[in-house]
């Protein structure tokens, strides 16, 4: 009986790895479709053709296109924020704020990058969606900015950023700026550290030589 149990035990664990490969074949084929298409044109047919499984195998594993976009929606930012998360934490205790925020950048990067498909989808989608299909994700994406937030709420109290600057916008710029880079970056024409390291540049100390006043000329009194 022992050895019987062994292979009913090793035959689940072939079906259950088989239903996990599947399942992810289908969120890969959603959202290459929801990316290219968006939510409204691309059906179950489609996904399900594409993941190379029958229309009605999909409900084995999502319990509706719903469901499918909910769970894309939480990977492109899940990854993300891992990614980021990880950079983070391997910088030292006494890092600095602009040090911090290199990381971070290199981190949210590599998140959308690597993870292309449920990034971009993620990052398409979202602004397409009606409120109701919206809110599950909002809680993930609020707890994203605020790490963000954060970040540049330390290196602000540092001295590193200027007193003045509008944080809440500045995140914005930055976020919306990096989020696009998954539709443009071509490994072929730059390594993603040039990238980063150019964004940090960019980002940080701008793109113009700062302006330098002219001297003061003195004043020629008039001859009398």
């Amino acid at each position: 009986m022992a050895t019987v149990k062994r292979k009913n035990s090793a035959a689940s664990g072939g079906r259950d790895s088989a239903a996990e490969l599947t399942r992810d074949q289908v969120l890969k084929a959603a959202a290459r479709h929801f990316r290219r298409q968006g939510y409204a044109a691309t059906t179950l047919r489609q996904i399900a053709d594409d993941a190379g499984i029958q229309a009605g195998s999909v409900y084995y594993h999502f319990e509706s296109k719903d469901r499918i976009l909910a769970e894309i929606l939480d990977l492109g930012i899940d990854l993300v924020h891992k990614a980021v998360l990880d950079r983070l934490e391997a910088l030292p205790e006494d890092a600095s704020g602009r040090e911090r925020f290199a990381a971070a950048l290199e981190g949210h990067l590599t998140g959308l990058l690597l993870h292309g498909e449920y990034t971009s989808a993620s990052i398409r989608v979202y602004g397409q969606l009606p409120a109701d299909l919206r809110r599950s994700n909002q809680a993930r994406r609020r707890k994203y900015s605020a790490l963000w937030d954060r970040l540049l709420a330390e290196a602000q109290a540092g001295g590193e950023i200027r007193t003045g600057a509008d944080l809440h916008l500045a995140r914005l710029i930055v976020l919306g700026t990096i989020n696009w880079t998954v539709e443009w970056f071509d490994p072929s024409q730059g390594t993603l550290r040039d990238v980063v390291r150019q964004m940090v540049s960019i980002l940080s100390d701008g793109l113009f030589e700062p302006v330098t006043q002219p001297a003061p000329q003195a004043r020629v009194r008039p001859k009398r």
